[in-house]
């Protein structure tokens, strides 16, 4: 990779592993959503993709999760605008908005560590949903974005 690439070239100018690299194993993208038919309001719950390691925050199976989860997705160029859910700290959102990324993000840092330490990723609170029976999931509702605010 380019060295400080997220710095030098645009999302758009980015190789397919530089791509990859800007994403910061945070876990919070693997959280389940719920989209309010009514409203549009979208709620985050602490409810994780079956896939997600909890305790690694990263895809127990990536290189299969589209056709072991069929609803998960995948974030690109073509689709970064409709992603306006992903947390204001994810690093393709902050560029995609002209902002750095954050001054614990692994490819700043060297490691995961100081995400970790900081709170920034869903280790110490997510729960994979094999653990949780789905009529349940309103009671574990973390956040709501309103739609206007996406």
């Amino acid at each position: 990779m380019r060295e400080r690439f997220w710095e030098r070239f645009a999302l758009e100018e980015l190789t397919q592993p530089e791509w990859e690299a800007l994403c910061d194993g945070c876990g919070k993208c693997c959280l389940v959503k719920m989209e309010d038919p009514d409203s549009g309001d979208v709620a985050t719950l602490n409810v994780a993709c079956r896939l997600l390691d909890t305790d690694t925050c990263r895809c127990s199976d990536y290189a299969n999760r589209f056709a072991k989860v069929p609803e998960c997705t995948q974030l690109g160029l073509h689709n970064l605008e409709s992603f306006r859910w992903l947390p204001h700290s994810c690093a393709y959102r902050r560029l995609s908005e002209g902002r750095k990324l954050a001054s614990w993000h692994p490819l700043r840092r060297g490691d995961a560590v100081r995400m970790h330490e900081r709170g920034m990723s869903v280790r110490h609170f997510a729960v994979s949903e094999t653990d949780v029976d789905e009529a349940d999931w309103e009671s574990h509702i973390i956040d709501i974005i309103p739609l206007d605010d996406r």
